[in-house]
């Protein structure tokens, strides 16, 4: 009996028939990512959510503050179905965008607050639901609350993700972006008993 690798029986079989045995298979190439494309007749950064209908029932409104979060290539939705590693990597950046933005926009930290997340889609005419993209919303609250456990003197904007601190987060349509790819903003509104 003969062990052969997959590779050597197709060779093997293409012998057999006449025929060369296939050249070495050439490393495959990496095809670079596709640039979203432009549509000229939209801003380039979505406009801002009308906040009022959002917060008319909210009670004990204090701060507001709406965040544009980072590009990037790939959010979460609850209709993929990714290897656990792949959607780890994607949750990570998405946790540390989200620190890396409180830090930068030097938000204070709350003892309650509502966050809404704000879809702003690929300007693709198509109905859309908000709510698929819960996932990403979820990466970027667990980085806005969960310190950096290396260094958990880091600032965080609320001290749990439970019931207790945080209402939300709500999922709202936006405006649509000109590149191709889809982004979100966090409403983050303080609420009364906050500090």
């Amino acid at each position: 009996m003969v062990r052969m690798t997959a590779q050597q029986y197709q060779e093997f079989i293409a012998r057999r028939r006449g025929a060369q045995a296939p050249a070495a298979a050439a490393a495959p190439k990496r095809t670079a990512r596709k640039k979203p494309a432009v549509h000229p007749g939209l801003p380039s950064v979505p406009e801002p959510p009308a906040l009022e209908p959002l917060l008319a029932g909210l009670s004990g409104v204090g701060y507001v503050k709406t965040m544009l979060m980072p590009y990037v290539e790939e959010m979460l939705t609850s209709n993929q179905r990714l290897h656990h590693m792949a959607e780890y990597k994607i949750k990570k950046r998405l946790r540390a965008d989200a620190a890396q933005m409180i830090r930068r926009e030097r938000l204070p930290r709350l003892q309650r607050a509502a966050i809404f997340y704000v879809l702003h889609p690929r300007p693709i005419n198509r109905k859309r639901d908000p709510g698929n993209w819960a996932p990403t919303a979820k990466a970027y609250v667990d980085g806005l609350v969960t310190p950096n456990l290396h260094r958990p003197q880091e600032h965080h904007l609320l001290p749990d993700d439970d019931h207790e601190h945080l209402l939300g987060p709500n999922p709202v349509m936006g405006a649509p972006v000109t590149t191709g790819f889809a982004r979100m903003s966090l409403v983050i509104v303080e609420l009364a008993g906050s500090s």
